[in-house]
């Protein structure tokens, strides 16, 4: 055989090897996530903020060493009649100013639970167009198992002026208007919470009625990741493959994400769109908690034909 034939074949079948990730033709796409090891060489790094995203009672317990907390309920906007809508910019900078943020620094969050309020946390600061942000993959048990130090003393916070530099994209939101207008056209709207909760078995506190909004299909979040393991995502192909035959749709289509308030939604929404390449997710922020709360929008559950 030729020399140079025999090199060209030699590099294509290596650059074939090479390709083994899900392929998401986004130029500018952005790795989220972060390892305990990679967390261990970057956290004494200057302008690193960790976040600890848990409820106080575990914050308290132990977190990791320096590390900020917060909770849910500071990332949500009070002035509507239910709960679990998303801050408005001005609540947010407020926020970050008062624990210490600049907008130069990045933020490594955690939780307990799967990353699931973190990438309720990620989605918002997305449509925000603050991307400085990643999540620890494992939690604070994946640190504390490479001996990462972990403590009960508050860190001290100097007050900074803080303000998105962007105006909001809204780039993964949709309001309940649009949701409206689109259950009865051929788009996927995707129910993420427990079989429960979607047959309208059970009604999860916060929700004014048990049940879904009408042509969804159900697709709890927790199959992204070991739920009864280590709370790590599950790989990347074995994601490809499960959400391909679910959503049975083109990676352009549209395809619509909704829980009891937007936070488990929020999880799927990181997973189709940074590992698995889709183009066109929006997750509804309301979700249940504020479709239910009103009594002109229709529902149906198991027990129920559609309500109008």
């Amino acid at each position: 055989m030729n020399l140079k034939i025999s090199i060209l074949l030699l590099v294509l079948f290596t650059l074939g090897c090479k390709k083994t990730t899900i392929d998401t033709d986004d130029s500018d796409q952005i790795n989220y996530l972060i390892n305990a090891n990679e967390l261990m060489t970057t956290i004494n790094k200057k302008n690193i903020k960790i976040i600890d995203f848990r409820k106080k009672e575990f914050y308290d317990k132990e977190h990791i060493a320096d590390a900020i907390h917060v909770w849910i309920t500071d990332i949500e906007d009070t002035s509507y009649p239910y709960n679990g809508m998303m801050p408005s910019t001005k609540q947010l900078e407020k926020l970050f100013g008062s624990l210490g943020i600049s907008n130069n620094d990045t933020l490594i969050v955690y939780d307990k639970n799967g990353l699931c309020e973190a990438a309720r946390f990620w989605w918002i600061l997305q449509n925000y167009n603050f991307k400085n942000i990643k999540m620890l993959q494992g939690g604070i048990e994946s640190w504390k198992a490479i001996q990462g130090k972990v403590t009960q003393e508050i860190p001290e916070k100097i007050n900074t002026v803080f303000a998105f530099s962007e105006k909001p994209s809204m780039k993964y939101a949709i309001s309940k208007e649009e949701v409206l207008n689109a259950i009865n056209k051929k788009i996927v709207l995707v129910d993420t919470r427990s079989f429960d909760e979607f047959s309208g078995k059970k009604q999860k506190k916060g929700a004014s009625k048990a049940g879904r909004i009408p042509n969804s299909i159900h697709i709890d979040w927790s199959e992204a990741i070991n739920f009864h393991g280590n709370q790590e995502l599950k790989p990347i192909e074995t994601l490809a493959e499960f959400y391909a035959k679910k959503l049975n749709v083109t990676k352009n289509d549209l395809i619509i994400l909704y829980c009891h308030s937007g936070v488990r939604s929020a999880h799927t929404t990181f997973v189709l769109t940074q590992l698995l390449g889709y183009k066109n997710v929006k997750n509804y922020d309301g979700s249940w908690t504020e479709w239910s709360y009103f009594n002109d929008l229709p529902f149906t559950n198991d027990s129920l034909k559609t309500i109008n």
